[in-house]
């Protein structure tokens, strides 16, 4: 499994083209937010996990890190940690309808290679 060593750089060191929101993504965003009143933003990071290497987490918060970036669609607030963006840099997230399933998909450029199942993606 390849992966990108981040341990000679610091995340400050690269330029970042950020992320991208799809309208349909922005509003499955604001539909989670409404449902607590608690939480402001959703919060996209990765993990080492799966048989590809990594895998994507979304959690609802109130408030971002200090270190999280901030990606604004239609009033929908995404916050993405700075060590990912390294794995996720140029990722357009969407929201899409497959069958009877309703998930974010994540068009990730730097993705070389997924699981079979879906649930995971490597790097090079």
């Amino acid at each position: 499994m390849a992966s990108i060593d981040t341990t000679t750089f610091l995340p400050s060191d690269f330029i970042w083209k950020g992320l991208t929101v799809t309208e349909s993504a922005a509003k499955q965003i604001l539909y989670l937010l409404a449902q607590d009143p608690n939480v402001n933003a959703l919060h996209l990071s990765v993990r080492q996990s799966g048989c590809a290497g990594f895998s994507y987490v979304m959690d609802l918060v109130k408030d971002p890190a200090d270190d999280d970036l901030q990606f604004i669609h239609k009033g929908a607030r995404l916050y993405v940690p700075l060590k990912a963006m390294p794995f996720i840099d140029g990722t357009e997230v969407d929201y899409v309808c497959e069958g009877l399933n309703q998930i974010f998909k994540f068009n990730n450029p730097k993705a070389q290679h997924a699981c079979g199942c879906g649930e995971s993606f490597g790097v090079e």
